[in-house]
């Protein structure tokens, strides 16, 4: 029956396999690292920006909306400069969002809870928490209903999933599985892809445990092999002291998790090229981004950000079609002010 089983979850995650890779690097010295990647098949039109402290939003999805005030300031990679697709506030809370097409979002209507479009969920949690007990703490009390809406310019449904980790190395991934929210919170959740389910993806790993990452290692793009490679390597990888060395080390393992640039499957069409890299140094609140397109990796360096409600502005860092804009070393000064972007909503 376990054979089954497993047969069964390996045919799951080759059918059904999508983009992006994320992970937590457990260093000494509480050195603790977040690394995501962005796999999609054509520009995801990301820019950088810089959201202070004070700003009041809404769900975006009409008079039943969900409301808030924004505690703290953030850094944010935008996805069609409508959404939060990936972020840090200023405390150290990380949250990425990654596609999950197993995802069921709850009903809604005026009798819900009030809404929170989906492009706003991980602004949510930036705006609203220091930590990960924090926020799962909030979250599970279910404040709002998610509402999702069309990809923008296509026609499937937007679909995600949600990690969270912060400075102490905690960890949570948020799903809605069949309309119901399910928080998996836990230091030890290091690793986060995308099919299948986060539950299905911990039962492949014990899988590819048993036999060793010494050994073997599934080496296709598919979500459950990214999701197994990360897992070895993240805790293979040196436990260095010299932040800068970690780092390398880091990155290492997020461009061994990526696709190629310009790769096409015909057959498996879900698998998309890797279109750009973040890394989030926790500890010295350094935010680095690295493009398929460009030669350099950079850094936004936030204790360099003025986040206050008083004088802190709206800042965007313009990449460019393609993510295809080269910045090198400390970006920081590179933003200009600029007017909000808006939350893709409910059309109401």
């Amino acid at each position: 029956m376990a054979s089954a089983t497993l047969a069964s979850l390996l045919v799951l995650a080759q059918t059904s396999a999508e983009a992006c890779t994320r992970f937590v690097y457990l260093g000494p010295n509480d050195n603790i690292i977040t690394a995501r990647s962005m796999d999609w098949k054509s520009d995801v039109a990301t820019n950088l920006w810089v959201l202070p402290r004070g700003i009041e939003r809404n769900g975006q999805t009409g008079p039943n909306s969900f409301k808030w005030t924004a505690k703290y300031g953030s850094l944010i990679a935008t996805g069609y400069d409508v959404s939060t697709t990936d972020g840090v506030n200023e405390v150290g809370l990380n949250v990425n969002l990654l596609w999950l097409v197993e995802s069921e979002y709850p009903k809604f209507d005026e009798k819900s809870k009030p809404g929170l479009t989906i492009a706003a969920w991980g602004q949510y949690v930036l705006d609203s928490f220091e930590t990960v007990a924090e926020a799962v703490a909030a979250l599970e009390k279910e404040p709002f209903t998610i509402v999702t809406d069309n990809v923008p310019g296509e026609t499937r449904l937007t679909t995600l999933h949600l990690s969270i980790s912060d400075k102490t190395g905690d960890s949570a991934i948020v799903e809605y599985i069949g309309g119901k929210q399910v928080i998996h919170h836990d230091r030890k959740y290091q690793v986060m892809t995308n099919s299948p389910t986060f539950d299905e993806q911990l039962a492949l790993n014990t899988y590819w445990k048993q036999i060793g990452g010494t050994v073997m290692l599934p080496g296709t793009n598919r979500a459950s092999d990214r999701f197994a490679r990360a897992s070895f390597y993240v805790n293979a990888i040196p436990k260095d002291e010299n932040p800068d060395r970690a780092l390398a080390s880091v990155f290492s393992v997020i461009r061994n998790a990526s696709v190629p640039y310009g790769l096409n499957t015909p057959e498996e069409p879900n698998i998309s090229s890797t279109r750009w890299r973040i890394v989030v140094d926790h500890k010295r609140l350094l935010y680095f981004f690295e493009s398929a397109l460009t030669p350099n990796t950079f850094w936004v360096d936030l204790k360099k950000i003025d986040f206050t409600k008083e004088t802190g502005k709206v800042m965007k860092l313009d990449l460019g079609d393609n993510q295809d804009h080269t910045y090198s070393g400390d970006a920081t000064g590179n933003f200009k002010p600029s007017e909000p972007f808006k939350f893709l909503g409910l059309q109401m």
